[in-house]
């Protein structure tokens, strides 16, 4: 869920799916197809910050700290439903603020930022509620075979500093990427500015000097 989704979402599937189908036959059904879902109003909900945020964390708060991960962890099923329910909320918060192919709905660099900053600290509290948790969370890993000796509280211990340590790595390495980005994308529209200036002048700063070379050519200016 932190680690999978950013290097799916920087390997720009949907560019790739682009680029890969043929134009003819199947394939202009596939890119038509996927043209339009993803231009449709479930992927601009599906894809909105105030969805994908609520649904990154409660798939921590809502299943860890509820029965329904007990009961899901139980069987092989449950468990591989889990794994899928976890990528696709990643993938989902992810897109939003990582991707570069074309989405339905443009964010800011800003607002990337602001996303991810709003994430960091929230799912950060909850490897923070992990670690210090005096009894198990999930009954599915509450009788481990006793050949293990595995202290239950202080594993469960260990796997709170994994969630909090390990999950906000890849958040910070996310957050550099896009200031990287937003210090790139200044850069080149400053050089984009300083050229067309260059090319066609610039009108304001030229009214500008104009007025102060007026001002300076009025009797007594010298005075």
């Amino acid at each position: 869920m932190m680690a999978i989704p950013p290097l799916l979402v920087l390997g720009r599937p949907g560019t790739l799916l682009l680029r890969a189908t043929p134009h003819g036959r199947v394939g202009r059904v596939v890119l038509i197809a996927a043209r339009r879902g993803l231009r449709s109003r479930p992927a601009r909900v599906a894809l909105h910050p105030g969805f994908t945020i609520p649904l990154f964390l409660l798939s921590f708060y809502g299943l860890y700290l509820s029965d329904f991960a007990a009961w899901a962890l139980a069987g092989w099923g449950g468990h591989v439903a889990l794994e899928v329910t976890f990528l696709v909320a990643g993938v989902l918060f992810t897109a939003p603020v990582l991707s570069t192919d074309p989405l339905p709905r443009a964010q800011g660099h800003a607002g990337r930022a602001a996303d991810m900053i709003v994430e960091m600290p929230l799912h950060a509290f909850f490897g923070v509620i992990v670690m210090m948790a005096t009894r198990p969370l999930i009954g599915a890993f509450t009788h481990p075979p006793a050949a293990w000796g595995v202290d239950l509280v202080a594993d469960q211990g260990v796997a709170g500093g994994l969630a909090w340590s390990y999950g906000e790595l890849p958040s910070l390495v996310v957050l550099l990427i896009i200031f990287a980005r937003w210090q790139r994308d200044d850069a080149r529209r400053a050089q984009l500015a300083d050229r067309i200036v260059d090319l066609h002048g610039n009108a304001e700063l030229d009214a500008y000097n104009a007025y102060l070379q007026s001002l300076d050519r009025r009797p007594g200016a010298q005075a």
